[in-house]
């Protein structure tokens, strides 16, 4: 069986938001008066927006509601999105993008972000010509490690699951490829500290490890298909 559609995260797989969110995430925390670790942060990585918001609520008795909280975190990951002059593309990821598009290969995207700050980013960097559909974790009843994201997407491809690889480069969302019985190639960015690799098939640093002709030897090797 051959590599017929790709499943892509975005935050720190396309383009690296981690460095957005968290200065919107602790200009959030000082409005409210809390003090949240960078462990405990940490353990937000591949959550929704509205899954923080419930974890922070209940840890923290707060009374603002999630609409609330989700709105006030967003406004502020808007400002850094548009004025942060460091933000961009990771390094080779468009160059991936094209080469799966070049050789027919179906591309989802898969993010735990909102459907907003996925059309912005596809916008910002002109995606949206080479990907067959996109999803929002925020419009599922389950975030990562739930695989619901992906059994969607390989649906949405059209694609039986065993036709179908995942990027990742988070602890749940590896663990959703996982359970979704995907084969899922885990990316390491500078900024994906602490995650666990140890379900993924394969680990890469650089995106040209994985393009479409690598891939299918890959493939061929691990006999996964």
């Amino acid at each position: 069986m051959k590599l017929k559609a790709v499943l892509f995260d975005m935050d720190g797989v396309i383009v690296d938001t981690e460095p957005l969110h968290r200065k919107a995430y602790f200009k959030m925390f000082d409005d409210l008066g809390i003090e949240v670790s960078g462990e405990f942060y940490q353990s937000f990585t591949g959550y929704a927006t509205n899954k923080v918001s419930e974890i922070l609520k209940e840890k923290f008795a707060l009374k603002q509601s999630l609409d609330e909280l989700n709105a006030r975190k967003r406004k502020y990951f808007k400002y850094y999105f548009d004025n942060d002059a460091d933000f961009d593309l990771l390094p080779g990821v468009k160059d991936l993008i094209q080469n799966y598009f070049q050789n027919n290969i179906k591309m989802i995207l898969a993010s735990s972000a909102s459907m907003n700050t996925i059309n912005w980013v596809f916008e910002k960097f002109e995606l949206e010509q080479y990907f067959l559909g996109k999803i929002s974790g925020d419009t599922l009843k389950e975030s990562k490690p739930n695989p619901e994201i992906f059994i969607l997407a390989a649906e949405m491809a059209n694609e039986p699951r065993e036709n179908c690889i995942v990027i990742e480069d988070s602890t749940n969302g590896i663990e959703a490829s996982f359970s979704a019985g995907i084969f899922c190639v885990a990316y390491k960015s500078k900024n994906s500290k602490g995650q666990n690799y140890s379900k993924a098939n394969k680990i890469i640093s650089d995106f040209s490890e994985i393009d479409y002709l690598k891939m299918a030897e890959i493939l061929e090797k691990n006999k996964y298909f």
